[in-house]
């Protein structure tokens, strides 16, 4: 826990000057709470048995300094609300950043694993209970600590015994806290795993709601959303059991010293041991501090709300990239586009079993090669090993000679273009995503880019053209359309290595002719590997690789591999019927 709240003041560090100013102000604004019951006691105890115009010239001063103590008390509470909370809002802005970019480096394997909501959930829920524990987490303890210790040190010095009467209560009102707070925590980090699943399941339910709807299940999904809410709401349940315990335990120990001090002041003042303005003093001082107790009380609960959502915060930040740069990773320059896979395995990381076993495959630079086989055999993933979406389990694969593991990633990246089956576009418009092929692309490239993909005249059919809104993922527009911008976005990005991974097999015939002779362009001159699903699509290829459990199982022209009449003929014939 110490390590944890170490790395937490970290996030101060920046905004050091903010958060002492804003220290300072939490401790005058403590100090004058302190200071009023002391003029009152000094009214009641001497103003008022001076005489008249004294008392009067006595009165109008206390009034001017108690009237500007207060106005410099609102000053720092002012700074306190409003400066206090811009330092918050920096250090969620900070937080966010950094775990959004650790996003950003983690592989695919990690996705694999993880859930959208659940993520998101680390972004926005977790991340504001942490900074407002970390902008009110201090000022309330400094609030707190000085409004108990200078009510404490006051009343021991108008009278010890009615003080120790005041605080007898204290240790078990710690002893009490302690019991529920460990209580609470385990509460409320249940409550941010079951929050969790819920935007996890949202999330998915949304995404998918047109299938929701075509199978007419919105009732099966509100049954399975009720159980997670009932999930999460017996879960709040018990956090507020343990909440509500201590909310009242301590409610009943305040009132408890509110009592015993009456009490034990109205048995002093029958014996002359204490003044009656002392003991007007005492409740004026109670009340400020019971104070801070509802404060330490609201603390608490935002201290394991806050706590909690840092331990999801660190576990992902935790979490180290498989896949990244080693030290001495060069650039890729000058890319001619010769891949070799010299004895690659690969298998997934929850699965003993082999996807990729043995693999060694030459291709050469400009070379067409096109990867057949059955469902399952690892076309996709032999072709996310060459821009390292995963890492190789045994063997390598080099780009131009250079094994791509001492190759940047970003270089690598760069150099490698795909074309998926799965076109996601982003929500926006038609230019931006053709765009994000080379974000510092000029409008008349991305127009290029557009013609080359065959996509030019149905983007100004569309009434705004380059500037239409295509909807979440490019919902407005046919597969066809999305599949040809996606070709551009590559188009635009012109890399000497070129992927397709079964870009046509979700079209219909006059879509995929079209997509097709996109492909077929974008592909000359340039390395390029097609994982086919319609067998016709490839026939033309340089070299065909049949891909099985066991590895490359054969590889040859199409007349050869027809010749042959082995796993390829038969997967040819089949696809013809």
């Amino acid at each position: 826990m110490r390590e944890t709240l170490k790395k937490m003041i970290s996030y101060y560090k920046p905004y050091k000057g903010v958060f002492f100013t804003d220290m300072f102000f939490a401790i005058m604004a403590s100090a004058v709470a302190l200071v009023i019951p002391l003029v009152v006691r000094y009214v009641t105890s001497t103003v008022i048995y001076m005489d008249r115009d004294k008392a009067m010239k006595t009165l109008v001063i206390i009034a001017v300094v108690v009237t500007l103590l207060i106005l410099f008390q609102c000053y720092c509470n002012y700074y306190i609300s409003n400066y206090g909370h811009v330092m918050g809002a920096r250090i969620e802005y900070d937080m966010r950043a950094e775990i959004f970019a650790h996003f950003q480096k983690m592989p695919f394997s990690f996705y694999d694993d993880q859930k959208v909501g659940q993520l998101m959930s680390r972004i926005t829920s977790d991340l504001f209970d942490i900074t407002e524990l970390l902008h009110h987490g201090p000022e309330n303890i400094t609030i707190s600590v000085i409004k108990i210790i200078g009510a404490l040190i006051i009343l021991m010095s108008i009278n010890v015994k009615l003080a120790f009467a005041a605080f007898v209560l204290i240790p078990f009102m710690i002893m009490y806290a302690y019991f529920f707070n460990k209580r609470m925590k385990r509460a409320f980090r249940e409550n941010r795993v079951k929050i969790a699943a819920i935007n996890e399941q949202i999330e998915d339910n949304l995404s998918g709601i047109r299938v929701v709807k075509s199978f007419a299940n919105e009732d099966i999904e509100n049954e399975k959303f009720k159980v997670g809410n009932d999930a999460f709401l017996d879960a709040k349940k018990n956090s507020y059991h343990y909440m509500g315990g201590y909310n009242s335990g301590l409610t009943a120990f305040n009132t408890m010293i509110n009592l015993i001090v009456i009490v034990s002041g109205g048995i002093m003042i029958t014996r002359n041991a204490v003044s009656i303005t002392d003991l007007l003093t005492f409740l004026l001082y109670i009340n400020i501090f019971t104070d801070p107790v509802k404060t330490l009380i609201d603390f608490t609960e935002q201290f394991q709300n806050g706590y909690s959502g840092y331990e999801r915060f660190q576990q992902i930040l935790q979490l180290e990239p498989e896949i990244r740069d080693r030290e001495d990773a060069i650039e890729l320059k000058n890319v001619k586009g010769n891949i070799s896979f010299d004895n690659v395995s690969f298998r997934y990381n929850d699965n003993a079993h082999r996807v990729l076993k043995h693999i060694n495959l030459d291709i050469n630079a400009g070379e067409y090669v096109a990867l057949v086989g059955s469902s399952g055999a690892g076309k996709s993933t032999l072709c996310n090993l060459i821009p390292r979406f995963y890492e190789v389990s045994d063997g390598k694969i080099s780009v131009d000679g250079q094994d791509i593991r001492n190759i940047k990633l970003n270089s690598l990246r760069k150099n490698i273009g795909m074309v998926q089956q799965d076109v996601y576009l982003f929500a926006g418009t038609i230019f931006d995503n053709i765009k994000y092929g080379r974000p510092d692309a000029t409008k008349e490239e991305v127009i290029e880019a557009a013609k080359e993909a065959n996509a030019y005249d149905f983007i100004m059919s569309l009434p705004k053209g380059f500037d239409t809104d295509i909807g979440q993922r490019g919902i407005k527009l046919s597969g066809g359309q999305k599949q040809r911008l996606s070709i551009a976005r590559v188009f635009l990005k012109n890399p000497p290595i070129l992927i397709f991974d079964e870009a046509t097999s979700a079209l219909d015939n006059e879509s995929e002719k079209i997509v097709q002779k996109s492909m077929e362009k974008l592909a000359k001159n340039r390395t390029t590997l097609v994982i086919a699903h319609r067998l016709s699509t490839i026939r033309n290829a340089k070299k065909i690789l049949v891909l099985t459990e066991n590895g490359i199982e054969e590889q040859g022209t199409h007349e050869e591999l027809m010749e042959k009449q082995g796993i390829y003929y038969d997967l040819y014939k089949l696809t013809k019927l």
